[in-house]
């Protein structure tokens, strides 16, 4: 059961990052030529495409993205209550859900934020990676760098978001436990 749960929880995990990514990937109008945001947008295109045609876009907000990606969380719910042998309470289920995304999110940024540094103090010319990772981080990192400008080559702006997120994720977990758990 444990191997199962760990499966489950794995691909539907993987898949919801692609997802995330997808959503980022336009908030931030990113280059869709890169062939990491192709690999994204072949992912998630074909679940996507036929939303769009009922749900359109708010603004820069793709709304059938941020469907699917509550949507995913759902089903991965969904499933391991079933294997589980649990009720299905589906307010519950979809509230968790809502958050899943928003902290998975976070996650995600945490870990582009980790590659861009480590890959930063390496990088020897164009990666089409760290293209894609400096475009996504970068609409967070550029005001910050305004405010605190790098110290002898060291961008302390990474810092501070790492702290920053850190923060929010011990605040939440405070005042509502469940999230730690999703």
């Amino acid at each position: 059961m444990n191997a199962m749960v760990f499966l489950v929880n794995t691909l539907f995990d993987l898949y919801l990052m692609v997802v995330i990514l997808r959503i980022w990937l336009q908030l931030t109008r990113a280059d869709f030529y890169n062939p990491f945001s192709q690999f994204v947008v072949k992912a998630t295109h074909p679940v996507i495409a036929p939303l769009r045609r009922i749900l359109p876009p708010i603004g820069k907000l793709d709304t059938a993205s941020v469907l699917l990606a509550i949507t995913v969380v759902v089903v991965k719910m969904l499933v391991l209550t079933l294997i589980a042998g649990a009720v299905i309470n589906l307010p519950t289920i979809l509230a968790y859900s809502v958050v899943a995304v928003i902290k998975n999110a976070g996650v995600l940024f945490f870990w582009m934020l980790l590659i861009r540094a480590i890959l930063s103090w390496f990088n020897q010319g164009y990666n089409p990676f760290i293209m894609v990772i400096a475009q996504l981080t970068e609409p967070v990192l550029a005001p910050l760098r305004r405010i605190i400008p790098p110290i002898g080559g060291l961008d302390l702006s990474v810092l501070v978001v790492f702290i920053a997120l850190n923060f929010i994720n011990m605040l939440l977990s405070q005042y509502v436990p469940f999230w730690a758990y999703i």
